[in-house]
């Protein structure tokens, strides 16, 4: 991740990105989106460069979408709790959604409820040395050692936050009783799945807490649908991120974002279990 930080910089999904039309447009949104394993307080900000350097509407919404449900901090999480098969189906889904809903959304011709705001400081440029003429280390050293910066400042951001999952997880496992989870969230509970999702966006329990704390709630006998909606509403539609798409969105756009990421934990979650039935 730290190295993909270092070599697919802004200025550069900012440039791949201009000009780009509907579909083909949407889907490298979506990809770039996947390729930044970034947090909302830096994800908006990239929103606002794209938006800013004449990006469509709609490929600029590909990729707010699937960057915080796509970014490979997410995608091995997943891979540990539940495999690489069933991670592989969650990122084709959260990918076709985020094509498909960011397309949708520049065709309804949603961009007209973008605020008027100004990215200060949004044009920076690249201090690297030139290309021509330099050596090996001059051209992918400083690019390495920010890469290395990168991931030690990403493993200490997320180290806590997989802890504290640990922690509340092993106070699930000791003290919480299978009954009660299976009752409120169980296969059998046809709510389970909807409540869930909608639970997970005022938990505001970042993704790398409760991916742990989904390790167990599947071992109390929570349904599998129930859990990848309660991940991917909480990942997709946090307060924090509403909260500052409130700064440059107005409300029936955030909201129409809002109801989409649910809409997508909802169908995924039916996705999941409708393929554990099978």
């Amino acid at each position: 991740m730290g190295l993909l930080h270092a070599y697919v910089p802004e200025e550069r999904i900012r440039t791949t990105l201009s000009g780009r039309g509907r579909g083909s447009g949407n889907m490298l949104g979506a990809a770039f989106g996947a390729l930044t394993p970034f947090c909302s307080c830096s994800t908006i900000p990239i929103l606002l460069g794209l938006l800013d350097t004449g990006v469509p509407f709609g490929v600029c919404m590909s990729f707010l979408i699937a960057s915080p449900l796509l970014n490979p901090v997410i995608l091995s999480l997943l891979a540990a709790l539940i495999g690489p098969v069933p991670t592989a189906f969650y990122a084709v889904i959260t990918f076709a959604a985020a094509v498909v809903i960011g397309a949708v959304l520049g065709r309804l011709g949603y961009e007209r409820y973008v605020k008027n705001v100004t990215l200060e400081g949004g044009n920076r440029r690249c201090d690297c040395p030139p290309e021509n003429g330099a050596t090996f280390r001059e051209r992918h050293g400083p690019k390495i050692s920010g890469a290395f910066a990168f991931a030690v400042s990403l493993f200490r951001q997320v180290l806590p936050y997989l802890l504290l999952g640990a922690g509340i997880g092993a106070f699930i496992y000791g003290f919480v009783p299978e009954s009660l989870i299976i009752g409120l969230a169980g296969p059998d509970n046809p709510l389970a799945i909807p409540v869930a999702a909608v639970i997970g966006v005022p938990m505001y329990i970042r993704a790398e807490t409760i991916i742990p704390i989904s390790a167990v709630l599947l071992d109390k006998g929570m349904a599998i649908g129930a859990v990848m909606a309660l991940i991917i509403g909480g990942a997709g539609a946090s307060i924090p991120e509403v909260t500052l798409l409130s700064a440059i969105f107005e409300r029936r756009l955030v909201a129409a974002f809002v109801m989409t990421v649910l809409g997508v934990a909802i169908l995924a979650g039916a996705a999941f279990q409708a393929l554990l039935v099978l």
